[in-house]
């Protein structure tokens, strides 16, 4: 009887362990998958800039863009809370904003065409 309630006692402690281990319980971090397009004429520099309801910056970065091309960002942020995306220009500016509690995966999209920018987002995984 005794070896039984040890064995029994060993199992759930390494169960318990195993699961610590995994994970097990813990929310992952959402993710914002970012896709700038310029479908202007001319080259274009952007700074894109992800940042949580907190003031974390999850992502400050820059980068040129040529006509035609399309470049895609991956942000992995916080597991709850508001988070906003700007991504800004010399002349221009598109921002977007979701909930990482209520989403995993977010997409956006930011298309530049000479005077026009077009935003566009959605929750690809929600929680």
């Amino acid at each position: 009887m005794e070896r039984r309630r040890l064995l029994a006692a060993s199992a759930g402690a390494l169960a318990g362990a195993a699961a610590g281990c995994l994970g097990v319980g813990e929310s992952e971090p959402s993710r914002l998958d970012l896709t700038v397009r310029n479908d202007g004429d001319d080259a274009v520099d952007v700074e894109v800039v992800v940042e949580g309801d907190d003031g974390t910056t999850y992502a400050e970065e820059s980068d040129r863009v040529d006509a035609g091309v399309a470049r895609a960002f991956e942000v992995p942020v916080g597991e709850t809370g508001r988070h906003e995306l700007a991504v800004t220009g010399a002349d221009w500016e598109g921002r977007l904003a979701w909930d990482a509690g209520t989403c995993r995966l977010y997409d956006g999209q930011i298309t530049v065409d000479g005077e026009q920018v077009a935003v566009a987002g959605e929750c690809a995984d929600p929680r």
